[in-house]
C-alpha cells in the first residue's frame, strides 16, 4: 500500500479527463466546488485532497465520487501495465 503522503496522480488525472469531458475550465469547476483554481491544478497534477474536496469537485463536473474512483483505477491499471 503506497503511503498516506503519496501522491494520488491517477485521481488528478481522472478529475482532469472528467473536466475535460464536459468541455470545463479548471476556473468553472474550482468556482463550482469552491476552491482556487490554482488549488484544483495542483490537484490535478497530483497532489492529494481532503475528502470533502473530493467530494466538492464531483459535484461540480456532476458526477459522483464513485466515478472519478472508478476513471482512476483505470489511470492506475492502464500505468501498471505499461
Amino acid at each position: 500500500m503506497a503511503p498516506r503522503t503519496a501522491p494520488q496522480v491517477a485521481l488528478g488525472q481522472a478529475i482532469r479527463q472528467a473536466r475535460t469531458a464536459r468541455g470545463l475550465s479548471q476556473e468553472e469547476v474550482a468556482i463550482g466546488a469552491d476552491l482556487h483554481p490554482t488549488w484544483l491544478s495542483h490537484i490535478e497534477s497530483g497532489r492529494n485532497p481532503a475528502w470533502g474536496t473530493v467530494r466538492r469537485i464531483a459535484a461540480a463536473l456532476g458526477v459522483e465520487v464513485s466515478e472519478l474512483a472508478r476513471l482512476a483505477e483505470e489511470i492506475e491499471d492502464t500505468q501498471q501495465s505499461l
